[in-house]
């Protein structure tokens, strides 16, 4: 699938109309270089999901950028403490938060108090990678396929547990927008993190759960979990044999993403030259089949697809946050 053809599908989740991916714009070579090594900042600890990816972006765009790129752990609130701290750094190009759509999206609609606007105080950059869900049940279960979970949930309302990692978490997003559109109803059995949650899934303890590609792959592939669909629009690469959920649910689709920001007023070039440096690296075999190995799709858009898929993410994921009922303590 082309980038541009990601970002429609993505864009164009049922819950909201999907803004229209920009074209590439033309401009002069870029005139901005670092002049001093550039800061990824990541709201979470070392080894997680962001922080790894942040890790293959850095060394992906070290060599473009002709400066070294280094990852700095700021982690607290819900990844609120990193986001503040670069919508008060000096927008320079040498700053940018790492941003999930659990950071950027989702706090901004579970939080009211947040000393920083997502849109106001940041610009955007790239979008770097979309991740999607696997749909996995314990083996016992006697269901194998999308259509004969729905009927079981159906005949017995309530009785199949679903793990998630936490209220507004992907694997949250991705039950609940499946109850929605399914008409069906789990009990939610919440964790602190995904995976104490598969550890229970494996074990028995629970029926089902959403998680993500790269926190499950190893248990699908020996069998002590069933993958019965993906959340994305299509099937992965990594398991084709596993269908789309929306081949059994139309209209059934969650991604969450990962992507880059810059404070608000760093200068045009510098934005322009680290977007392009991010899609360049992205493109190279070295850093896409890295990505791809932890579970995502590569992206590298220019700050304009960036703005409008981002602008569309903000009302989708508000729509998230009401279905699901996520609030915080």
């Amino acid at each position: 699938m082309t980038r541009r053809r990601l970002l429609a599908a993505l864009a164009a989740v049922p819950l909201l109309p999907g803004a229209r991916a920009h074209a590439q714009p033309v401009v002069p070579s870029p005139s901005w270089s670092p002049e001093r090594p550039v800061r990824l900042v990541v709201g979470f600890a070392p080894g997680g999901s962001t922080d790894t990816t942040a890790r293959v972006v850095a060394q992906g765009i070290t060599a473009g950028l002709g400066q070294s790129v280094v990852v700095e752990n700021r982690t607290g609130a819900a990844g609120n403490i990193a986001t503040e701290h670069v919508a008060r750094s000096a927008p320079d190009g040498h700053t940018l938060v790492v941003a999930s759509m659990g950071s950027h999206a989702t706090n901004a609609a579970l939080y009211r108090d947040l000393p920083f606007d997502v849109v106001r105080d940041f610009v955007p950059v790239s979008l770097v990678a979309l991740s999607a869900c696997l749909l996995v049940v314990h083996p016992s279960l006697p269901v194998r396929n999308v259509t004969e979970l729905i009927a079981r949930a159906k005949a017995a309302p309530g009785k199949l547990n679903c793990g998630i990692a936490g209220a507004g978490s992907s694997q949250h997003f991705a039950a609940a927008l499946f109850e929605h559109r399914a008409g069906v109803s789990f009990t939610q059995v919440s964790y602190r993190g995904g995976a104490p949650a598969m550890a229970d899934l494996v074990s028995g303890r629970l029926d089902l759960m959403f998680t993500p590609f790269v926190e499950t792959a190893q248990q699908v592939r020996s069998g002590q979990v069933r993958a019965l669909g993906t959340t994305r629009s299509e099937r992965s690469a990594q398991l084709p044999e596993v269908p789309a959920i929306a081949e059994e649910l139309p209209g059934y689709e969650f991604n969450s993403w990962l992507g880059l920001f810059a404070p608000a007023g760093t200068p045009a070039p510098a934005v322009t030259r680290l977007s392009r440096e991010v899609a360049a690296a992205l493109r190279t075999p070295q850093t896409r089949g890295r990505m791809e190995e932890l579970g995502y799709q590569p992206v590298g858009s220019t700050p304009e697809e960036f703005a409008a898929f981002f602008a569309a993410e903000l009302p989708r994921v508000a729509e998230l946050v009401r279905i699901s009922g996520a609030s915080v303590d």
